[in-house]
């Protein structure tokens, strides 16, 4: 069974901000600058009824609101998950659950696509 299309954006937006430059993109220095509108943050609903637009973009992953707000505990999670497993080259075959072995698959192939366009 597929994750849900949602589910799977987050992941891999999440995963690229990760490699981006995420201190652009504080909450505090975004609403003390009044960016909120502009960037389609998440959390401001008169944010969300503007038009969409990209507003932050990497290689071939774009999203029309704040990647902040759009991003997930619970990807964010997965990540951190995925890289110690990386790291400790651990035997997790038998321990994932069916979402969670999903979401590995989801950024072992994100991070293949990344070692591809030289950024090791």
């Amino acid at each position: 069974m597929r994750a849900d299309r949602g589910r799977t954006k987050k992941l891999i937006v999440a995963f690229h901000f990760q490699l981006s430059n995420p201190a652009g993109w504080k909450c505090d220095a975004c609403r003390k600058s009044r960016l909120e509108i502009k960037r389609r943050c998440g959390w401001v609903p008169a944010a969300l009824e503007t038009a969409p637009h990209v507003v932050w973009a990497r290689r071939h992953v774009a999203t029309d609101v704040c990647p902040t707000s759009f991003i997930t505990a619970q990807s964010l999670g997965w990540i951190e998950e995925f890289l110690v497993w990386k790291r400790l080259r651990l035997d997790l075959a038998f321990d994932l659950g069916a979402r969670q072995a999903e979401a590995f698959i989801i950024l072992e192939e994100q991070l293949t696509l990344e070692k591809h366009n030289g950024a090791g």
